[in-house]
């Protein structure tokens, strides 16, 4: 056991966690060059695509150092706030943490915030300075402000390049040095804690686990704690670049476990695997449950791919265990799931994986937060999920909207605008710290449903490029907050309609009214868009109807016969009015998210 080392990766996006991955992979020859590939661990395209790390990837290396053969479990993280949670749980499989730092662009949000995480968990941190090649590299700077954030010395960090693959042996000698070995009991019961799994379409669900105490081998009846389900252990082996069988997984490794699972909800992250013929007394705890950020409903595009898009779902759920959905229905658009995401690119990714990896096209409504409603007769309170529910205002005595911390790291030369930008969204600033002579961290508490919408891409434009935004939960407060309708010929839209603060009401009815003129396609009939508040209508559009000339064959004699023909052809339209129905593009739907 002292010759196992499990540690992870952490950083900012971009500071290059995938390509000293790569590197590492490489020197101690896990990967052959034939193999070998950039983004080696990122197996999905979009991962390729974006070059960002969407999901944590755990691989075993073998490496050895002054005569001794060492075995080293490495996890490669997402950067991106809204993949916190994977990153949660990949600390939780591991005794150390390669803290990466970019040395052109310095301490960022989300390096704060993953730093936090792996020190809850009392990991080792070696901090690793990566681009050292880059012409704009600032080592000394940066490595002040390493000391400044974690108190080491400055001989305990490492000056690396994933991409020239300077001071990667470095990296290893610190590994195997400074993170500790596993603890735990080789001899006491099987305890052990999933923190991933995989669907496979031939072998049913792929559980991957972290031996605290005890051995699995291959054979061995084993149980699910949470689940109280017993399994055959078919398979048991280490993960290398692909699946690895063997007889045994031992105390402190990293494995996985194919016992012929076909039932998504049988798997939950965070679960202990015990034996059944020796169990464990209790189950490994330190496992949080996920908050999701934003809700938003997505619908099949036909009503009949309802039961194919729920088990796309559920597959899609064992995969990324911060997905959270439900049923639910609508008038607009049928049957449903209102799904809780991490934030609006974890939105924009699962819709892109339910197109690609299940070829399921589905509708996205308005992304909205979860409010709290207080009933004025019995103070009953009323969890209000999507804008529909929220129970009648005449009933109501007040509402509570979640609140926000965002940390916004910046140059000084954007504060201003960080500023008014936080103000617009009902922001109000609680701290500033200059970091350094022209580094700022500027601390807000806002409402989380501002930040919904296009705040991530608002702050990118104000500051350039050189803000980093990280956010945490805070708690509910009381808010005077108001339904707005959308009517489309007189119909309520329900999917459209949104909860929004009383004073923003008026102006976004209007702009949202606008959009929907620009991408609702013409009828025979005229189209009235309102935005109404209660039975108050703030904003109205029209769209046109498209006519036929019926004057045409009036060429001069009295005015009465085009008179009579034009109020024939009114009628006609009026009575279209009333039957016809607008179909709703899919742009205008996501076209709501991005008014400005």
């Amino acid at each position: 056991m002292d010759k196992i080392r499990n540690f992870c990766i952490i950083a900012h996006i971009d500071h290059g966690k995938s390509t000293l991955a790569d590197r590492l992979l490489q020197v101690t020859g896990t990967i052959s060059d034939r193999e070998m590939q950039d983004q080696a661990l990122d197996d999905m395209d979009l991962e390729r695509e974006r070059g960002i790390t969407i999901k944590s990837h755990a691989i075993q290396m073998n490496y050895k150092f002054d005569g001794s053969d060492y075995v080293l479990n490495l996890i490669d993280t997402p950067g991106h706030v809204d993949f916190s949670y994977e990153v949660s749980r990949s600390i939780a499989a591991c005794e150390g943490a390669l803290l990466i730092v970019d040395a052109s662009q310095g301490i960022e949000a989300q390096t704060i915030s993953n730093l936090y995480l792996a020190l809850e968990n009392d990991l080792e941190i070696i901090p690793v300075l990566n681009k050292m090649d880059l012409p704009g590299a600032m080592p000394d700077e940066v490595s002040d402000q390493i000391v400044d954030l974690i108190g080491c010395s400055l001989d305990d960090i490492i000056p690396a390049s994933g991409k020239t693959g300077l001071g990667v042996d470095k990296v290893l000698e610190a590994v195997v040095k400074r993170v500790p070995a596993p603890t735990g009991e080789p001899g006491a019961p099987l305890q052990a804690m999933i923190f991933d799994s995989v669907f496979n379409p031939f072998r049913g669900i792929i559980a991957y686990f972290r031996v605290l105490n005890g051995e699995i081998n291959k054979g061995d009846r084993v149980k699910f704690v949470n689940t109280e389900k017993e399994y055959f252990a078919d398979e048991v082996g280490v993960l290398k670049l692909d699946l690895n069988p063997t007889k045994t997984v031992k105390t402190g490794d990293v494995g996985y476990i194919i016992s012929g699972i076909k039932q998504a909800k049988e798997v939950k992250v965070g679960d202990t695997i015990t034996t059944v013929s020796n169990p464990c007394d209790s189950a490994i705890t330190g496992f949080e449950d996920v908050k999701p950020m934003v809700f938003a409903g997505i619908y099949p595009v036909d009503t009949e791919d309802y039961e194919e898009l729920r088990t796309s779902m559920e597959k899609l759920q064992l995969n990324d265990a911060s997905l959270v959905f439900e049923p639910e229905s609508s008038a607009a658009l049928g049957f449903g799931f209102r799904c809780g995401f991490l934030g609006m690119l974890h939105m924009e990714i699962i819709q892109e994986r339910l197109e690609r990896e299940f070829n399921m096209t589905v509708i996205t409504t308005v992304p909205n937060v979860s409010y709290r409603a207080f009933l004025k007769k019995d103070q009953k309170e009323v969890i209000v999920n999507n804008p529909s529910e929220l129970p009648d205002p005449s009933k109501t005595e007040y509402v509570e909207e979640p609140y926000i911390k965002a940390q916004v790291i910046t140059k000084s030369e954007f504060v201003g605008q960080i500023m008014n930008l936080c103000i617009d969204k009902r922001g109000e600033l609680t701290n500033q710290v200059y970091l350094t002579q022209d580094r700022v961290e500027i601390s807000f508490e806002m409402p989380l449903g501002e930040i919904v919408f296009d705040f991530y891409d608002k702050l990118k434009t104000v500051s350039r490029g050189y803000a980093s935004f990280d956010y945490f939960p805070i708690g509910y407060q009381k808010s005077d907050l108001i339904k707005l309708d959308l009517l489309l010929n007189g119909d309520p839209v329900d999917a459209l309609s949104a909860l929004v603060h009383r004073s923003n009401a008026h102006d976004l009815g209007k702009k949202i009214c606008l959009k929907l003129k620009e991408l609702i396609p013409r009828q025979q009939f005229e189209i009235p868009i309102q935005a109404a508040i209660g039975a108050k209508i703030v904003a109205r559009e029209t769209i046109k109807a498209l006519r036929k000339d019926v004057t045409a064959k009036c060429y001069g004699g009295d005015i009465t016969r085009k008179r009579k023909l034009l109020e024939k052809q009114k009628k006609g339209k009026k009575r279209m009015r009333q039957v016809g129905n607008v179909e709703i593009p899919q742009a205008a739907f996501l076209a709501v998210l991005k008014l400005d």
